[in-house]
């Protein structure tokens, strides 16, 4: 079946008017899933393009290809699979993809003034933060940690697209809140934080902007959890 058939429209347009998409929180029941994987999309995510995020103020390139981007962190076990297609939800294969996240207690790599009170310096550090290229099915596939939360953001994980040195995408990948809020109020290292977080997605700005299609579909397994988001680019 190529990606232009109708029965593949037809399945978009179902996954676009799921409650379960809109609603955003991440999760969606296993008949969705089949379907999704029937047409060869790794969730149901509604295959769009993706609009444009901010990278945010803690990017840059470690020039480090890797699947295992964890190094040192401790938190819960996340395995991210981030599938590129166009906007006709054809896979691009060997599309190069940046990730970057804060660890369990906010602080990202590489720079100072980090965590709640700004108090941690992470200069010359690049946990967290990896390259990885798409397969032929366009997927690139990290293995990493839940993230945490910092004071004004929900729950996210940022990402580049790149094709042939040219950087097409620069978006992030929300998580249910639920998910977050249990990980923080019952799970160490999360739990362990005096503050509460202060935002959630419904409140993130950025996480309004990009809309149902930034969740990522996640579901628990025996070490952790899988989260998995069909990002489209525009490839032209």
């Amino acid at each position: 079946m190529t990606p232009t058939t109708p029965n593949r429209r037809r399945l978009l347009s179902m996954l676009a008017a799921s409650p379960i998409v809109m609603t955003g929180v991440g999760v969606f029941p296993r008949d969705l899933r089949a379907q999704a994987e029937g047409a060869g999309l790794i969730s149901p995510n509604v295959c769009m393009v993706m609009p444009e995020t901010t990278a945010g103020p803690f990017y840059f390139d470690p020039d480090l290809e890797r699947r295992d981007i964890t190094e040192d962190r401790t938190g819960e076990a996340l395995d991210l699979a981030i599938q590129v297609v166009d906007a006709e939800c054809a896979p691009v294969t060997g599309a190069r993809v940046d990730v970057w996240h804060c660890d369990a207690l906010g602080n990202y790599s590489g720079y100072a003034r980090q965590g709640s009170d700004g108090a941690n310096d992470t200069s010359g550090e690049t946990f967290l933060r990896g390259t990885q290229m798409a397969d032929a099915r366009g997927v690139a596939r990290f293995s990493t940690i839940y993230p945490g939360w910092y004071r004004g953001r929900a729950t996210h994980i940022h990402y580049l697209i790149h094709l042939d040195e040219r950087t097409v995408l620069t978006s992030q990948v929300f998580f249910p809140d639920a998910l977050s809020n249990y990980l923080y109020m019952a799970v160490e290292p999360y739990s362990t934080r005096d503050a509460a977080r202060d935002t959630s997605n419904r409140q993130d700005r950025i996480a309004r902007s990009v809309g149902a299609g930034g969740f990522a579909a996640v579901r628990e397994q025996s070490k952790g959890y899988e989260a998995q988001i069909v990002v489209g680019i525009d490839a032209g």
